[in-house]
């Protein structure tokens, strides 16, 4: 099998699947079967075109031809590689988690949720693998129509609203900016093919090039950089397995990738470098870091605040895309790895508490680590990692972001980033504290302990490897490198 059929496997065999979960129909072992077997498979072609791409090599298959110029294309270059490994691999990972967690807490309609939860898999595939703006834009917008009903999965008036806010900001935001801003692309450039460099270099400059690139960040309401970030905490009525895949599989990562990829092969740094209104983005960024953690500092919900850390955490990714220098674009892409092993593990911890306690407040977590100690073990991981304390992979992508920054002396950036690990610290660490040093405040309506296995066994594993990535992360940044055309 060539590479080039191993990236359609790859989209072919999360959509097989779904096809799978829905004609087990009422079998819940079958059905939890196929949605395994799937995510397995999934990961084995994923990872089996790393060397492949490490080497050198750039997969890419034409799907259709539309116009001179315009095109289907998928192209498996080393940053939707680095996507679509992780996505694989964390997908197989939630897949072990939710059946604890859906038997756990018995939901209803876990058959719509393992075929829509598959069929998102196959659509952020597809992002990571797409040779240019109009293939990714189409997946992207996939993306967006199968997690529509997880978030609205619980199915009542709640549910609905926050669905219906999730689905309207990021179909105005790519409809209205995103989808405009391939349009002007083409009509500049003749192509919307990524083409490393840049595809813009010589077609545009200064004001309507700030404007262009305007409207892709903003476009891209996945990346949830403010002000069309309302989105991402209305989502948070969705079950704690939908909260990962939005915050840590998918959904959010798809928004920073493709900014990144924006940046890097249709701007390219060297053109963005002209554009002194680029700056007002990397302000933008930094006002979202700060703005987001403040709100997080303030929640007493465990999943809200975690949304506006992952609304923090994410502008991290495009904040270093817009520094343009070749450690902070790494960082950026460093980060996206580091992060969704964090902000995975911390959900999952999240998910456990409530299946196992019901308990869903910051102020009720006091003296819980006693009860559930790898849970509240691997959301301590989880914690460090978003502050970005060694030995930890949040160290590793702040480390190059901050790296980058000290090459062009960017001190607003440094600052950024110094007040950010303060504010994380300041979210974080008083619920570790509250959870391992704290009394229980009364007696629990009734013993708990951990949650179902599967679920424990899925935290411990994503806290595992936020741990590894600190120390095996050359690969990744080796790979990354290769985005830029050469090393570090």
């Amino acid at each position: 099998m060539t590479p080039a059929t191993t990236a359609l496997l790859a989209i072919a065999l999360p959509l097989a699947g779904a096809l799978g979960v829905v004609l087990a129909g009422r079998s819940p072992k079958l059905r939890e079967a196929a949605s395994l077997a799937a995510s397995v498979a999934l990961a084995a072609a994923a990872w089996s075109l790393l060397p492949e791409v490490a080497a050198g090599g750039r997969p890419a298959v034409t799907l259709l031809t539309l116009a001179p110029g315009l095109s289907l294309r998928l192209v498996v270059e080393p940053l939707g590689a680095t996507f679509a490994a992780l996505a694989s691999l964390l997908w197989v990972v939630s897949t072990v988690y939710s059946i604890g967690y859906l038997r756990g807490n018995a939901e209803r309609n876990q058959t719509r949720f393992y075929a829509f939860f598959a069929i998102a898999i196959a659509a952020t595939i597809g992002v990571a693998f797409s040779g240019n703006l109009l293939t990714l834009f189409l997946f992207y917008e996939a993306l967006t129509l199968s997690t529509y009903p997880l978030v609205a999965h619980q199915g009542d008036e709640r549910a609905r609203r926050g669905a219906r806010t999730y689905l309207l900001i990021l179909l105005a935001t790519s409809i209205g900016l995103l989808l405009p801003a391939i349009v002007w692309t083409w009509l500049a450039a003749g192509s919307l093919d990524f083409t490393p460099g840049g595809l813009l270099g010589g077609r545009i400059e200064g004001t309507p090039a700030a404007a262009l690139l305007l409207l892709f960040v903003l476009g891209t309401g996945k990346a949830a950089v403010m002000p069309v970030h309302r989105w991402l905490p209305a989502a948070m009525v969705a079950p704690t397995p939908v909260s990962a895949l939005l915050h840590a599989v998918a959904v959010v990562k798809a928004g920073v990738f493709t900014i990144t990829k924006v940046v890097v092969y249709v701007f390219g740094t060297d053109l963005l470098a002209r554009v002194p209104a680029e700056r007002l983005l990397v302000w933008l960024a930094g006002f979202t870091i700060l703005a987001a953690s403040l709100v997080a500092l303030r929640q007493t919900d465990l999943k809200r605040m975690l949304a506006y850390s992952t609304v923090s955490q994410l502008s991290y990714v495009v904040l270093a895309a817009l520094v343009l220098t070749p450690l902070s674009e790494i960082g950026a892409a460093v980060h996206i790895v580091a992060h969704a092993f964090g902000k995975i593990t911390l959900f999952f911890a999240a998910g456990a508490i409530y299946v196992a306690s019901r308990k869903t407040e910051v102020t009720q977590l006091a003296g819980i680590a006693r009860r559930m100690p790898w849970t509240m073990t691997a959301f301590a991981i989880g914690a460090l990692s978003m502050i970005g304390v060694p030995p930890t992979a949040g160290f590793v992508s702040k480390w190059y972001i901050i790296a980058g920054a000290f090459q062009l002396d960017d001190y607003f950036v440094l600052a950024v980033l110094t007040l950010s690990t303060g504010l994380n610290a300041a979210y974080f660490l008083p619920i570790v504290y509250r959870a391992f040093f704290r009394p229980e405040d009364a007696a629990p309506a009734r013993e708990h302990g951990e949650a179902p296995w599967p679920m424990v066994l899925a935290l411990a594993f994503t806290a595992a490897l936020v741990l590894a990535f600190f120390l095996f992360n050359g690969p990744v940044v080796e790979l990354e490198a290769g985005m830029l055309g050469g090393p570090p």
